[in-house]
């Protein structure tokens, strides 16, 4: 009896899409290659759009083929692409089986900024975001992370568009410092002159506050950062912000403060959702006001967006203003984020994607909320 014999499995091909140019660099010295080539092949893949290694036609014949056989340049899949009466646009891209993330874009005069997710899910259980209450499943990887901004670039430029994207937030799903290796990969591709050129001020990344990995960031990286603060003392940001129980606002500043440290003209921007009667009392707003004092700092305020199963209110304009105003009276530089893609769901806070949940957070909150009717 013959033996039938057995197929030795593929190994898998390197996502050359993940690589920062340090990346390719060394990814080209296993293969014996010159430096240079990481320049190549940026220009290809992320300002042309290339993906086909044939179509290189700079690289030699021989290198083509040992791409071919070694690596691949794997872009994510779309599931639907939603569109906003405001021109905002939303993709949800499947990751993998049943998992996708969601990706926003936002045209305003002058700019085109596109928000990208970093986790599918989030860990982190703010109370006030919906992304939150789907649960976690996994961090994406730096090719998933760029891939975002690749297949956005390229459904923009279908479009007419010729440069839509002047700005990337890491503001999407996920918390990007949970993820840190593979957002920071990302970033360094998104500032390379060879990939999208895009300068450090305008690549935004938001954090809920986790101190020890801000320190880190610090020694590596000098592009804008962002903190979802919501709250100005302990108490209330503990109900809110979860992850404050383990970082405490000083210690949350004393790591934004280093952040910025010899780096002039650079500043912190505070991210602070208006929660009716919760976070949005006169007295609230004088407290972040000395909270920030001696800060450069700019506060951002984000009008609650609603999503199903909140017990939360958005605050009222009236309300809004009165807080901007005393942040303004106290020398803070204070805007009103407007919301943009509510109608499509793509609004602060309320991206959701599709997550299997690994935590089985949804299922122990469900069985909670059934266990109190």
């Amino acid at each position: 009896m013959r033996s039938t014999p057995v197929k030795e499995p593929r190994e898998a091909r390197t996502n050359l899409l993940g690589l920062d140019r340090e990346g390719l660099k060394g990814f080209f010295a296993e293969m014996g290659e010159k430096p240079f080539r990481a320049s190549q092949l940026l220009k290809w893949i992320h300002q042309r759009g290339v993906t086909d290694f044939a179509q290189m036609t700079d690289l030699s014949k021989a290198l083509r083929t040992k791409l071919e056989a070694t690596a691949e340049v794997r872009i994510p899949e779309p599931v639907f692409d939603q569109r906003s009466a405001d021109g905002t646009r939303k993709w949800l891209l499947r990751m993998d089986g049943s998992n996708a993330i969601e990706t926003v874009y936002i045209p305003e005069t002058g700019r085109g900024t596109l928000c990208v997710s970093s986790q599918v899910g989030c860990a982190l259980e703010c109370t006030f975001c919906s992304t939150a209450q789907q649960g976690f499943n996994r961090n994406l990887t730096s090719a998933e992370i760029l891939g975002q901004l690749w297949f956005a670039v390229r459904e923009l430029q279908a479009s007419g568009l010729e440069r839509p994207i002047t700005n990337v937030v890491f503001m999407g799903m996920g918390e990007p410092l949970s993820n840190f290796a593979p957002v920071l990969m990302a970033s360094r591709a998104m500032v390379d002159d060879d990939a999208y050129g895009l300068s450090k001020r305008r690549v935004t990344l938001s954090t809920s506050g986790l101190v020890p990995q801000l320190y880190r960031m610090a020694e590596i990286s000098d592009i804008a950062l962002a903190v979802s603060l919501h709250a100005p003392n302990d108490a209330l940001r503990d109900e809110l912000v979860p992850i404050n129980r383990k970082h405490p606002i000083k210690d949350l500043l004393a790591a934004c403060k280093h952040y910025i440290q010899d780096k002039p003209h650079r500043s912190i921007t505070w991210e602070y959702v208006m929660l009716d009667g919760v976070n949005d009392h006169d007295e609230h707003a004088r407290q972040l006001a000395v909270l920030l004092k001696g800060i450069p700092s700019k506060v951002n305020l984000i009008p609650f967006n609603p999503f199903p199963g909140t017990d939360y209110r958005c605050s009222s304009p009236e309300r809004i203003r009165s807080f901007a105003t005393i942040l303004l009276k106290a020398g803070l530089t204070t805007t009103t984020r407007k919301t943009r893609g509510q109608d499509i769901d793509g609004a602060c806070g309320q991206l959701v994607g599709r997550v299997e949940d690994r935590t089985r957070r949804r299922l122990r909150r469900e069985q909670a909320a059934e266990a109190t009717q």
